[in-house]
């Protein structure tokens, strides 16, 4: 291990890799840090994605493994099996999954996409891979069927042609149904492409063709002709058969359904259309919307369940989408939130020549799946147990904390339990398939989202999983606000109004801490007893950016008056009514000491969980709107909330509901100040949304500019991504404007922003001997500011005695905007800011002091002119490593020079400290503590959607996520240690599973023949029989994962057992080589042997002249 020295000092600095002073060496000599990480302790990869797959295209489900696969328009493969075992694979290409099939208990599965390619999975290994594909080049792919236990896989075109592929080759077949010859003279024109193919349950030579003109063809393998043709004049959608084969069900685009008898072409059996008006004069009833699919399942002892989707009647316009089960003579029409995409019947039985008993429909919607229970009276649908929620609300914000407190897990749970709703299935979750993963990570961790209704949910995220634990909901609050055709002035929030913007979380004390877009901070407080809280404890705060404004607020925080002294507190606002925000401005001046949100006035019951302790609300200023709030943190040793905006900061104690201090960005500095401001009133002329807070199109521009760019001085509450696509030059723009190479060369007009907050314990004076209560102010022109706090240390001082507050000036200054700020000792190790040890508010006094604990930080003794803490600081551009409390830059390090970071976070690794930075670029880092060497560098992913910046965080012992997409969450790692058991933590999709015994066909059907028929396809359908097909209608590419798959790279049993087996093969077919060579050799010995035995006996007798 390397040893570095704090009091080496990097002289040769050149001006554009360091704004300060030259740093200057240490005073000490024997200062060392022993640093342990090295480069080889990273290794970045991908873990597990959660949520639900973004949107969907097509289904499948393996009724013998129970395994559900869903694909989606991107190319992805979501497989699902028990709780728990989850994975994500990807096409290469991007193109959408048009349809699903698995190979039924084989660990296989055979997708087909929208580029005309069919591909073959192997699931036997822990990380699905491709086999092998095939990609037709002159005929577009509609339809696929692959019959149970076959190994010849149905591919229907949009020609209208039928081509068979062999899937254990991925090879086709010379055997090809062509179009004309399957219809003949049944139609003059072109019958479509195929929407179906299905062989006969109970004769596998008979296969079912369904054209999308109306036309269905039963053709007869054997004899390569049509048996019958049954017309019809609509177009056909899906057909299911009877399990008998005597019966099929064809769905049309008019709403009907057509049951024909297999033997009687001529007309159907039966028109029904289950949504239609029946006129009383017999006429044919009114048309209704298509009939997307229909199946038909059977039951020994009841009747049979029709169950199809689409059908509604035109006349119910505004209706959701139904799922119709029809199960003899009872219809239920069960509506769904969003549309269907697809369904499937779960059976009992994978065979199709059996009743099917069918036992539920699993529904996938564009936005959730659901699955429901056929065997319950009124279909009740089962409770999912996947974190397919995420995407309730759109997620504006995301904090991940790993290594949590053990008991925090246990307490959510307990208290979110009780949110659950009722009415569901009492049956267990049909989709049970795989076996979770034996890793052993086992440190709890914790997943905070925060989303655009308010809602801040809390997920369990220890072991690769996710679970929902426990759901906030912070609009609960306020007053409901008008409905948009209601409001008669646009200075109101108009969407979203309670979307959640950042969010400070203490663990240790469960102190939660929100801000949202309508300039508003919750301050919440953990308790596991249910209260009801008569008046909302409210306090406002005015933020002005004018040094010559000396309006304060009626009731509100008062304006502080001097630099030096904190602003006298005011007296908390219970409840006070207020002008409704969504109202037109007074008619008298302009709207003033009005916040954007009115704070119910009735009571509130707050169930055991989250309860509200202090509501704090930005106020408008001159008819000019508040900045929305771009930083934020809390402190529970401290009591105390600090907020920031462009206008300035505010430190408010949620102990006594007082403003302890309001001072604009320019007060800070003081008279001398480095970048020479002038202070200025908010942009006239714009719309009323101070930062975009309330501006429908400024919106994006954005509020995620805090993760993009927060140096721009635009910061706004729209999170659709919709506008983030519409501006992203236009930002791009402010984001070259804004990073000058020089501090000295700013321009004037860019505003300083308060981008980054910090509490900590350190001394900031040599005359210091013991750290004190500080709170550091990062800007995003790169200055650090430093603020004392004296916090009186008895409970009963504390609530009765002002935090006297005073400033420090500057710690050190960087190029671009400060992101994250830390503190380390002086043996290396990081010193995380005081903290409470949580305690019920709401339990007796007594048990309170018994469990109330502050835990602060290791007291560090120091004597004067000597350094023991080391302050950490990174930007947009640089990291510095400061000596405290000399403030001596004894390390930095240029992070990047043409790009910016979005996310940085200083993280506890297992052997030791590290800053983990995401740039725009798309590369993640890590840089060693504290001598900021790189130790990583990836060109991970590159920014394409501002939803990245918006929600990638880092978390300690090398976790992180990010939203990538709306609905679903994308878990990585940057620990070696923990790719090296990634194979271990994941779970396995196939376990060894016998496949159900095949029906009885009964003694008299087996006497008669009248059970189902088999069909040997290899005579039919191999290369002997029908040839080989055109090298010019499809391409074979063998699979990346070919080699691997077929040496059984899963882990685990299967995977033993697979490369045994393979090693025996080849072992074998040596073997058989190696006798094959000797047999030859002793055929050929013995000939010789022969022919010399002639050759001796011709010429025995005879003398040497008669040769």
């Amino acid at each position: 291990m390397k040893k570095f020295n704090i009091r080496k000092v990097l002289d040769g600095l050149t001006a554009a890799s360091s704004s300060s002073s030259s740093p200057q060496s240490s005073n000490r000599d024997n200062d060392v840090v022993l640093e342990t990480l090295q480069s080889e302790h990273f290794q970045l990869c991908k873990t597990v994605r959660h949520g639900f797959p973004y949107q969907p295209s097509a289904m499948a489900f393996d009724p013998v493994q129970k395994i559900l696969v869903i694909g989606t328009e991107s190319g992805a493969l979501r497989l699902f099996g028990r709780a728990g075992v989850e994975c994500y694979c990807q096409h290469e290409g991007n193109a959408a999954v048009i349809q699903l099939q698995f190979l039924v208990n084989e660990g296989a599965l055979v997708s087909a996409l929208s580029d005309d390619s069919i591909h073959l999975w192997n699931l036997r290994q822990k990380i699905p891979a491709i086999l092998h594909s095939l990609k037709f080049s002159r005929e577009r792919i509609t339809f696929c069927h692959l019959p149970f236990q076959s190994k010849w896989l149905y591919v229907g075109t949009e020609r209208g042609n039928i081509h068979i592929v062999n899937v254990e080759s991925f090879t086709l077949s010379g055997y090809v149904i062509m179009w004309n010859k399957a219809i003949e003279l049944s139609s003059k024109t072109h019958p479509g492409p195929v929407v179906h193919i299905s062989d006969n349950p109970m004769d596998e030579g008979k296969l079912l063709i369904g054209f999308e003109c109306g036309i269905v063809v039963l053709w007869d393998l054997r004899s390569k002709k049509a048996d019958y043709r049954y017309s019809y004049d609509e177009a056909i959608h899906s057909v299911a058969w009877h399990h008998e084969g005597k019966q099929f069900v064809c769905s049309h685009s008019d709403g009907t359904l057509t049951t024909w008898n297999v033997r009687s072409p001529a007309k159907p059996a039966q028109i029904i259309t289950p949504h239609g008006k029946q006129p009383r004069d017999g006429k044919k009833p009114d048309p209704c919307k298509p009939i997307l699919k229909v199946e038909y399942k059977t039951e020994k002892s009841g009747e049979p369940f029709m169950v199809l989707s689409g059908g509604l009647s035109y006349d119910t316009v505004g209706r959701r989408a139904c799922l119709t089960v029809m199960h003899g003579k009872s219809t239920a029409v069960l509506e769904m939130d969003y549309p269907i995409v697809d369904f499937l019947t779960l059976c009992e039985t994978p065979y199709p020549n059996d009743y099917q008993e069918p036992y539920a429909v699993v529904v996938l919607l564009e936005r959730d799946l659901v699955v429901i229970d056929l065997a319950q009276t009124g279909y009740p649908s089962f409770e999912n147990p996947y974190p397919l929620s995420i995407h309730e609300s759109p997620v504006t914000c995301c904090e991940y904390f790993a290594d949590c407190p053990a008991e925090l897990i246990p307490a959510l749970y307990s208290v979110g339990s009780r949110q659950k709703r009722q009415g569901y299935s009492k049956k267990e979750w049909p989709i049970s398939g795989g076996n979770w993963g034996q890793g052993a990570q086992s440190y709890p961790e914790i997943i905070i989202t925060g989303h655009a209704d308010g809602s801040i949910k809390f997920w369990d995220a220890s072991a690769l999983m996710l679970q929902v634990l426990y759901k906030l909901k912070t609009a609960k609050v306020f007053e409901k606000v008008p409905a948009k055709e209601e409001k008669s002035s646009p200075d109101v929030v108009d969407e979203d109004p309670f979307a959640v913007h950042s969010l400070s979380w203490c663990p240790e004390s469960r102190v939660l801490c929100m801000a949202a877009v309508s300039a508003h901070v919750i301050v919440y407080r953990f308790s596991k007893q249910e209260v009801t809280l008569e008046t909302v404890q409210l306090l406002e705060v005015r933020m002005q950016c004018e040094l010559n404004d000396v309006d304060s607020p009626e009731g509100g925080g008062d304006q502080a008056s001097a630099v030096s002294t904190p602003g006298a507190s005011s007296s908390p606002q219970c409840g006070t009514p207020h002008p409704s925000t969504s109202s037109a401005s007074s008619s008298e001046g302009p709207r003033d000491n009005v916040p954007c949100l009115r704070v119910r006035s009735s009571a509130l019951k707050q169930s055991p969980g989250y309860q509200v302790e202090l509501v704090i609300q930005l106020l408008w200023v001159s008819g000019e709107p508040p900045q929305q709030i771009s930083s934020l943190a809390v402190n529970s040793a401290y009591g105390l909330v600090v907020l920031g905006n462009g206008n300035g900061v505010a430190v408010v104690d949620y102990l006594q509901k007082t403003l302890l201090l309001n001072v604009t960005t320019a007060e800070l500095h003081g008279s001398p100040d480095p970048h020479q401001r002038q202070p200025r009133s908010p942009r006239k002329g714009r719309h009323p949304s101070g930062v975009g807070l309330c501006d429908g199109n400024d919106g994006a521009v954005t509020s995620e500019d805090r993760c993009k760019s927060p140096t721009s001085a635009k910061m706004s509450r729209k999170f659709s991504m919709a506008a983030d696509h519409k501006h992203d030059d236009a930002r791009d723009g402010s984001f070259i404007h804004s990073r000058s190479s020089s501090m000295g060369s700013l321009d004037r007009e860019a505003r300083e922003v308060i981008s980054c907050l910090h509490f900590c314990e350190i001394m900031s004076r040599n005359s210091e001997l013991a750290p004190a209560p500080s709170l550091w102010l990062g800007t995003t022109l790169g200055t650090v500011l430093t603020v004392s706090l004296s916090v009186p240390s008895a409970p009963e001082q504390r609530l009765q005695q002002t935090v006297p507050v005073s400033f420090c000036g500057s710690l050190v200054r960087l190029k671009g905007g400060v992101l994250r700020m830390a503190v380390m000792d002086s043996t290396g190790s990081l010193v995380p800011p005081a903290c409470e040890g949580w305690y019920d508010p709401n339990a007796p006094e007594e048990e309170r002091e018994r469990t109330r604990s502050r835990r602060t930080t290791s007291p560090s003794s120091s004597q004067e002119n000597q350094d023991c803490q080391y302050a950490v600081v990174c930007s947009e551009k640089q990291a510095k490593v400061v000596a405290m409390p000399s403030q001596n830059c004894v390390y930095d390090h240029n992070i990047t020079e043409t790009s910016f970071v979005l996310r940085a976070d200083v993280v506890v690794m297992s052997a030791g400290l590290c800053i983990a930075c995401f740039c725009a670029n798309g590369h993640i880092m890590t840089l060693s503590l504290p001598s900021l060497r790189p130790l990583l560098d990836v060109n991970y992913l590159p920014l394409t959607d501002m939803r990245i910046a918006r929600t990638f965080c880092f978390s300690n012992l090398g976790q992180a996520l990010y939203l990538t997409s709306p609905m679903e969450i994308q878990r990585l790692t940057y620990s070696q240690e923990t790719c090296d058991n990634l194979q271990e933590m994941l779970g396995e999709l196939f376990t060894p599973v016998e496949t159900p015994e095949a029906p009885n066909r009964g003694f008299f059907k087996g006497l008669f023949g009248g059970g189902a028929q088999s069909l040997d396809r290899e005579d039919l359908f191999g290369e002997l029989a029908a040839g080989k097909a055109s090298r010019s209608l499809a391409q074979h590419i063998p699979g990346p994962g070919s080699m691997e798959g077929m040496k059984g790279a899963a882990s685990g049993v299967v995977g033993e057992l697979a490369r045994a087996r393979i090693a025996l093969d080849e072992r074998g077919q040596k073997l058989g080589e190696l006798e094959e060579r000797t047999a030859a050799m002793m055929a050929s010995a013995d000939a010789f042997s022969r022919h010399a035995h002639d050759v001796m006996l011709k010429y025995k007798d005879k003398k040497w002249y008669q040769l």
